[in-house]
């Protein structure tokens, strides 16, 4: 079956969901991850052929079902890497690659650091940090078994050593964390911070196939994990240590609020590309 029949029966039954354009990126990117056949290959030859069309055809009904494109092929790109994905772990944000730019340039690449990544998910922070800095010792902590093992499956992919750690930070006792690491030069975060009342903002592709664990928090606590973790921190950071997060756009004042009252300085509310309050800092400082 020729490439170029498939791609019109792509934008007869999608063009109406996603529009043309949408629909031309989702091809490309399933023909090279299925066939190794890219876009200037199948311009250059728009006879090309496939003797089997199952999975392609298989991925036109998921994509009408609205699953993400990332889920489907398995695989998506963040900082210039590699990331396996699935249902087990959120699809990686461009805002989330600001926030470890931004961590990346608060840090002296050559000094020897310990950081820790908490919610680590797919691994996409903990695994681009190692990447970029041959002298951290990197950890990364998850409550779920079935993320970790993709972050573990990522870091391997990646040629980089992270330590991972099945933790719940809304527990007490992270004893075995802290025995190993001692103190945290940085802590970085990106915890679940969509509230329930926002559900009706986002698309059916996200509420249907993202894990809901790692997105959604009770409209009466949306601080839950950013107190526990700020908690973590006031007790596991080094002097001079920094604590990242990213954060829910429309609850910029209320983290500086919480960074404030537990002590932490230099405190910096860091807007994304989109204009929108999307990332904090704060470093603990002794004060005299």
């Amino acid at each position: 079956m020729k490439l170029k029949d498939i791609q019109n029966t792509y934008h007869q039954e999608l063009d109406s969901i996603y529009g043309e354009e949408e629909v031309n990126s989702f091809f490309f990117m399933l023909i090279e991850s299925f066939y190794g056949v890219s876009r200037i290959q199948l311009a250059m030859d728009s006879d090309y052929a496939i003797d089997d069309s199952k999975e392609i055809m298989d991925a036109l009904e998921l994509l009408k079902q609205q699953k993400p494109i990332q889920y489907i092929i398995g695989e998506t790109e963040f900082n210039g890497l590699p990331f396996k994905v699935n249902g087990h772990v959120l699809i990686p944000r461009p805002e989330t690659e600001e926030l470890v730019e931004w961590v990346l340039k608060k840090v002296d690449h050559n000094k020897p650091i310990t950081i820790l990544d908490i919610g680590t998910g797919s691994g996409c922070i903990a695994i681009s940090l190692a990447k970029n800095l041959p002298n951290a010792k990197v950890f990364a902590l998850d409550v779920s078994a079935k993320a970790l093992k993709t972050a573990k499956e990522n870091a391997d992919l990646n040629d980089v050593n992270v330590e991972f750690v099945e933790a719940d930070i809304l527990t007490v006792g992270h004893a075995e964390l802290v025995s190993v690491s001692h103190k945290f030069d940085i802590i970085v975060s990106n915890p679940p911070y969509v509230r329930e009342k926002e559900k009706r903002f986002m698309k059916p592709n996200v509420l249907e196939n993202e894990p809901h664990l790692a997105l959604f928090v009770k409209d009466e606590n949306p601080l839950l994990f950013y107190e526990a973790i700020t908690q973590f921190a006031s007790s596991n950071l080094s002097m001079g240590g920094q604590l990242f997060f990213e954060i829910n756009e429309y609850l910029g004042h209320d983290m500086v609020d919480l960074l404030n009252d537990n002590n932490f300085k230099n405190i910096e509310l860091k807007q994304d590309i989109f204009k929108k309050d999307r990332m904090i800092k704060g470093e603990k400082i002794n004060e005299f």
